[in-house]
C-alpha cells in the first residue's frame, strides 16, 4: 500500500479524489492501491523546557542550552494546565499504523519549509526508517497533481530544506525561551514578556517609527505659488525655494508680477525640458507583494490576505501562495499566452487580455536564475465562480497583475517648465503617451502623485505668460508616517531600509526580516502579546511593547540586520551551508542575549503597570 502523507485534511481528501479512493477510514481514505492520510499542520513541536528538567522559571536554569532537542506532541489548555491534544495523538497513532504498513511513502505536505519540517517531525518522532518521494507540486489542479505523481522526487533531495527549517525552529526556540525567561524573571515575573528572534526586532521598527513621529517637531516653511495662463489653459508653478522666515517670503512675493498688480505679463519661461520615460511593468506578486497590495486596496490583513490566498489554492484557482520569487521560468512562461486567453472574457480586465494576443509579451519576469522553490503567484486558468467578495477581490489582484506584468511599457513624457518672476518657479506635468500596462487597473492616482498639473500647454523658451493669481503658502514638514501592515511588510523585506525600486528590494529578500510565508503570523502574535494594536490600518505599540522596547532597543536581539543576517544563512543552510556554524552561532548569541536581559529587565518592572494604549499620535 502507497501511503501519502498530506499537510491537513482538505488536501488529504481532494488528492484522494483525484485517484478515485473513496473508502472512508478513521484518519485516512483508502482506495486505487493508496491510503491517504494527513496531519494537521504542526502534530509535533520542539518539547518545552520542563521536558529537558528546567522546571520552573528560575534564574539559575539559564541560559537553558539543550544538548538534543527533543519533540512533543502538540498539546492544548485545559483546568488542569497543558495536556496532550487527545486528536493529534490519535492522528499520529493513525499515521504510525500505515507508515508500518506501507510499502512507499509519498510526502505530499506544502512543498515548502514548513511543510517539510511538518512531516520530518512525524516521520523521526515515529522512528520511520523507510524510504520516502517527495510530492513537489506548484498547483493544486489536477493536472499538476498527475503530472507531480508521475515525478516523484527522492526525499534525500530535501535534506537541506529540512535543515534549514529545523535551525529556524531550534534558534527561534532557543533566542524565545531564553530571552522570554531572562526579560521576565529580571522585570519581578510580574507578567510574560515574550522576545522572539524575529518578532522583537519588528517590535523595535515599530516603536521606533511611532516616538520619531511622537517627538517630531514640525518645520514652518513658506513656498509661493502662481497660477499662469496660455491659451485658456490656466497650470500652477510653485517656488524653487523654500523660505524659512515669513518675513523674506513676503518680501519676494512683492516682486512677482501677477495681472492684479498692474503687470500684463509677468512670468517669463526660462526653460523647458520635456522627457520621454518609459515605466516598466511591475513584477508578478510574491505572497508578501500582494499582501501589500491588498492591504492598501482592501485594508486585509496579512494574515486575512494568506488565508484567503491559501483557500484560492485550494480551490485548484491559483498556485502555490507562500512563494518568495517574483518570477517564473522560461518553461511555465511558455503556457502563459494560453492562460491569459482564458481571460479575455473577464469584466475587468477582457480587453487587455484581448490587447496582449496580439502583441509580444513583456518578459521582465521571466527569469528562472531568481525562481526558488516555487514560482510567483499565478491563476491556474481554471473557471472561478461563485466567489465571495474577499475571495474575488484578491483573485482579481492575482488576474490582474499576471496582465500586468506580461503588458507593454507605459510611455510617459514628463514637462518641467522653468518661470521667473521675482523668483524662479517650476512647474511639472506628465501626459501619458501609451498607458501600457497602467491601463489594466487605470489608477490615475499613480500617474499623477508626484506632479500639479495633469497636463501643460505647449509653450516656448522666451515667451511671457500672464500670471493671474499668485499665493504665500505656509507649510509644515511632515513625519514619516505610521506604520501600516503594507509599509511594515515591505520594510521587513529590507529590515526597514527604504527601497523603493522593487527589483533592488527583491535582491534583498533573503535578508529580510522573516520570510513572506511567516510575516502575517509575526505581526498577529505582536498583537496577541499586547505589543501592538490596530488603530483603523495603523500599527501602533502599546505602553506594554514601548516598556519592552526600552529595555531591548540597544541590544542584538532588536537588531534587525542582525536577524535579516540569520535569515540568510538559513537560506544557505537550504543550499548546502554548514549546520554546524549556524548553531553554534546562534548558542553563543543566546548566551549573551540571556545575560544582557537578566541585568537590564528590572528597569521594565515599573513602567508595567499601566498597560494601556499610549496616547495618539496625530499625523
Amino acid at each position: 500500500m502507497k501511503i501519502v502523507i498530506a499537510e491537513k485534511p482538505s488536501v488529504g481528501r481532494e488528492l484522494a479524489k483525484v485517484f478515485g479512493a473513496t473508502t472512508r477510514k478513521d484518519g485516512y481514505i483508502e482506495g486505487k492501491g493508496y491510503s491517504f492520510t494527513w496531519a494537521f499542520g504542526h502534530l509535533l513541536q520542539l518539547a518545552p523546557p520542563q521536558d529537558y528538567g528546567f522546571i520552573g522559571w528560575r534564574k539559575q536554569h539559564l541560559p537553558m542550552l539543550p544538548q538534543k532537542f527533543k519533540l512533543s506532541v502538540r498539546k492544548i489548555k485545559t483546568k488542569d494546565g497543558f495536556v496532550e491534544d487527545p486528536a493529534v495523538r490519535k492522528q499520529l497513532d493513525t499515521i504510525k499504523k500505515l507508515f508500518d504498513e506501507a510499502t512507499e511513502i509519498i510526502v505530499a505536505t506544502d512543498a515548502g519549509r514548513e511543510g517539510e519540517l511538518i512531516f520530518r517531525y512525524i516521520y523521526y518522532y515515529l522512528k520511520c526508517k523507510k524510504p520516502f518521494k517527495r510530492l513537489w507540486i506548484s498547483s493544486q489542479t489536477d493536472e499538476a497533481i498527475k503530472d507531480g505523481f508521475r515525478n516523484l522526487k527522492p526525499g534525500t533531495d530535501y535534506d537541506t530544506l529540512f535543515n534549514s527549517a529545523h535551525c529556524r525552529s531550534e534558534s527561534d526556540w532557543l533566542v524565545g525561551m531564553n530571552a522570554t525567561q531572562a526579560l521576565s524573571i529580571s522585570a519581578g515575573n510580574r507578567t510574560v514578556l515574550s522576545l522572539g528572534r524575529v518578532q522583537t526586532p519588528t517590535l523595535a521598527m515599530i516603536c521606533a517609527r511611532f516616538l520619531e513621529i511622537k517627538n517630531f517637531v514640525p518645520q514652518t516653511y513658506y513656498q509661493i505659488s502662481i497660477l499662469l495662463s496660455k491659451d485658456e489653459q490656466v497650470f500652477k508653478a510653485i517656488s524653487t525655494a523654500n523660505y524659512k522666515e515669513k518675513e523674506e517670503a513676503e518680501k519676494l512675493f512683492v516682486l512677482v508680477e501677477d495681472v492684479a498688480s498692474g503687470f500684463p505679463a509677468g512670468g517669463n519661461i526660462t526653460a523647458v525640458e520635456a522627457k520621454p520615460r518609459k515605466e516598466p511593468p511591475p513584477l508578478l506578486h510574491d505572497l508578501s507583494s500582494l499582501q501589500q497590495e491588498a492591504n492598501k486596496k482592501k485594508g486585509y490583513t496579512a494574515d486575512q490576505t494568506l488565508s484567503i490566498l491559501q483557500n484560492l489554492y485550494e480551490s485548484k484557482l491559483v498556485s502555490y501562495p507562500r512563494t518568495g520569487s517574483r518570477y517564473i521560468g522560461d518553461d511555465i512562461f511558455a503556457g502563459v499566452p494560453d492562460l491569459i486567453a482564458k481571460f479575455t472574457g473577464h469584466p475587468d480586465f477582457g480587453k487587455q487580455a484581448q490587447f496582449l494576443q496580439t502583441v509580444a509579451l513583456n518578459k521582465r519576469s521571466v527569469n528562472a536564475k531568481k525562481v526558488t522553490d516555487h514560482h510567483a503567484i499565478l491563476p491556474t486558468g481554471e473557471q472561478a465562480y461563485g466567489l465571495s467578495a474577499d475571495k474575488q477581490a484578491v483573485y482579481d489582484m492575482v488576474v490582474g497583475r499576471m496582465i500586468e506584468a506580461f503588458h507593454q511599457e507605459c510611455l510617459k513624457e514628463l514637462t518641467k517648465i522653468t518661470i521667473q518672476s521675482g523668483v524662479s518657479f517650476v512647474a511639472n506635468g506628465t501626459v501619458i503617451r501609451s498607458a501600457g500596462w497602467r491601463a489594466v487597473f487605470n489608477d490615475p492616482e499613480d500617474d499623477k502623485k508626484d506632479e500639479d498639473n495633469a497636463a501643460l500647454p505647449k509653450i516656448a523658451v522666451g515667451e511671457q505668460l500672464p500670471i493671474t493669481e499668485k499665493s504665500l503658502l505656509e507649510k509644515q514638514t511632515k513625519p514619516k508616517p505610521m506604520y501600516n501592515e503594507a509599509s511594515l511588510l515591505k520594510a521587513l523585506e529590507t529590515c526597514g531600509k527604504e527601497i523603493e525600486d522593487e527589483e533592488l528590494r527583491y535582491a534583498m529578500k533573503d535578508s529580510g526580516l522573516g520570510t513572506p510565508a511567516t510575516r502575517a503570523s509575526i505581526i498577529e502574535t505582536l498583537i496577541t502579546r499586547e505589543y501592538i494594536t490596530r488603530e483603523k490600518r495603523n500599527l501602533v505599540p502599546t505602553n506594554k511593547g514601548l516598556a519592552v522596547y526600552e529595555v531591548v532597543k540597544d541590544k542584538k536581539i532588536a537588531q534587525a540586520e542582525l536577524t535579516g543576517q540569520w535569515e540568510k544563512r538559513l537560506e544557505e543552510i537550504r543550499s548546502g551551508s554548514s549546520v554546524k556554524d549556524f548553531k553554534s552561532e546562534i548558542t553563543e548569541y543566546t548566551k549573551t542575549i540571556t545575560h544582557e536581559l537578566l541585568i537590564a529587565g528590572a528597569s521594565i518592572s515599573g513602567k508595567l503597570e499601566e498597560e494601556k494604549k499610549p496616547e495618539k499620535v496625530e499625523q
